[in-house]
């Protein structure tokens, strides 16, 4: 191990024996109320932000099952309630605070209903004060460092009529074989690193989710091997930054390595992953990406902003030729690959000039789609007190210009692909139809097309005769 590397540490097994005891003993409570209510006790978990948080909910979902609630999703109906948080967003906090303030009426309603928050939102200290002092119908407040201990915390909250608070600074150690749930069988997020230690001057995720944290790479290939036996045809896998993947390890583990190792479990068909960060891309995972036949060939890969000067503000460290040699070298290599990023419009400091570089980048890196945001200012964050700050009315413009150009693009990459065949692995029906199936290409592009409930989880070839901007229409051969 090298000096000053940290290892990762796992929760003892005596404290996750502890939330399994925890656990009987709710399993019990639940099972006394269900006799005195004569009705199954219900959950509810609303779910804030992204993957990472969806994967979360799908613990807690798991914990919770196992102490005999049924999930339900109607918030009136349910006797827990848990808001799972995200603070990456301004907007995504004041709906936070609005749904919150609708429960108070429900909890007069339903005595033994107990309402529950957690999440990032949960890591700010004045976010934690806020609630405290306004939300007094809340039970439960805790973070992003402790959701292991749920069934502990649920315990306290029943047998007190106090509010709970449990909320760690520190980053903590990886909880390892707790439950979980997950929504869809045929597809599965996988987790395999927590944190971030990048500290973009915008983002508040180092703050809430703590430095980096690497699963074991043992425990990521069990949790994967019980996937495929449970039929799950697709994994995507997680992390803030899944290019520094091993890192904090002891040995030599890399997310390359990884790849390949999970490449070889048979029943897995696919395999995707994100975020990756530009600075940690290396050639080592663009070869994995392109040698191992299970990785789809998609790269979401946050450009962010396409000035050099505005990239340096947000400590990105990179540079924007830095960045398109980057997508030149893998497009070298993987040729079919779908591009995806994310880019924020209005940075404090944004000129017409910066902006004028962003499009520039957009226009030569030809993405596949964009996940465009105006910028938010975060409470915390370097970038929050910069005087610079762009005006709305500019950024919505920007914003506007932007769209337009990425519309444009997307609709000339999908036109390539009229009269082609692709493959994809079907997901299910689509939302609007009784008849029009759906799933998904290698490069993660959306394909609708006439099937039958057969077709399910399985992986056929659809010839592309209709083209949207965010969607294809197919027919079967």
């Amino acid at each position: 191990m090298s000096e000053g590397k940290r290892v990762t540490t796992k929760v003892s097994a005596e404290e996750i024996n502890a939330q399994y005891k925890y656990i009987e003993a709710i399993k019990q409570y639940v099972q006394d109320l269900t006799i005195k209510l004569g009705k199954p006790i219900r959950y509810n978990i609303e779910t804030f932000g992204c993957q990472m948080n969806e994967n979360d909910s799908e613990r807690l979902a798991g914990m919770l099952s196992e102490m005999g609630y049924s999930e339900c999703d109607d918030r009136s109906d349910s006797d827990l309630i848990i808001f799972n948080t995200c603070c990456v967003r301004e907007n995504a906090e004041q709906k936070v605070y609005g749904h919150l303030g609708a429960l108070k009426k429900l909890k007069e309603v339903n005595p033994n209903l107990i309402i529950a928050i957690c999440g990032c939102m949960m890591q700010q200290p004045e976010v934690v004060a806020h609630i405290k002092k306004v939300y007094r119908h809340v039970d439960i407040i805790f973070g992003t460092h402790n959701l292991y201990k749920l069934p502990e915390l649920l315990n306290t909250a029943i047998a007190s009529d106090k509010m709970v608070i449990d909320v760690w600074d520190s980053t903590g150690s990886i909880a390892e074989n707790m439950p979980i749930s997950r929504k869809d069988k045929l597809k599965a997020w996988v987790t395999v690193m927590y944190g971030c230690n990048n500290f973009c001057s915008y983002c508040i995720v180092p703050y809430v989710r703590g430095r980096e944290r690497s699963r074991g790479i043992d425990e990521i290939r069990n949790e994967v091997i019980k996937l495929a036996e449970d039929g799950c045809k697709e994994i995507t896998l997680l992390g803030q930054n899944v290019n520094s993947y091993g890192k904090d390890l002891e040995g030599d583990y890399t997310f390359a390595n990884l790849l390949r190792e999970l490449n070889k479990i048979d029943g897995i068909e696919r395999i995707r992953f994100m975020t990756s960060h530009p600075k940690d891309l290396s050639d080592d995972l663009i070869y994995a990406i392109r040698d191992c036949e299970k990785v789809c060939e998609h790269l979401h890969l946050p450009v962010q902003a396409g000035s050099s000067k505005i990239l340096e503000d947000m400590n990105r460290k990179y540079s924007k030729e830095q960045y398109l040699s980057l997508i030149a070298k893998v497009k070298e290599h993987i040729p079919d690959i779908g591009l995806t990023t994310d880019i924020i419009v209005g940075f404090p400091g944004e000129t017409e000039e910066d902006f004028a570089e962003t499009l520039d980048v957009v226009s030569k890196a030809k993405y596949d789609m964009a996940y465009t945001f105006l910028y938010s200012k975060r409470t915390g964050t370097p970038a929050a007190k910069n005087p610079n700050q762009v005006p709305e009315e500019v950024m919505k413009d920007r914003f506007d210009r932007l769209l337009e150009l990425q519309n444009s693009i997307s609709l000339q990459i999908n036109n390539e692909l009229l009269g082609k065949e692709v493959e994809v692995l079907v997901e299910g029906l689509s939302k609007n139809s009784k008849t029009t199936y759906t799933g998904r290409t290698r490069q993660n592009k959306i394909v609708n097309f006439k099937g039958s409930p057969d077709l399910v989880g399985k992986l056929i070839k659809v010839r592309i005769d209709g083209i949207q901007t965010w969607s294809l229409n197919g027919t079967l051969d």
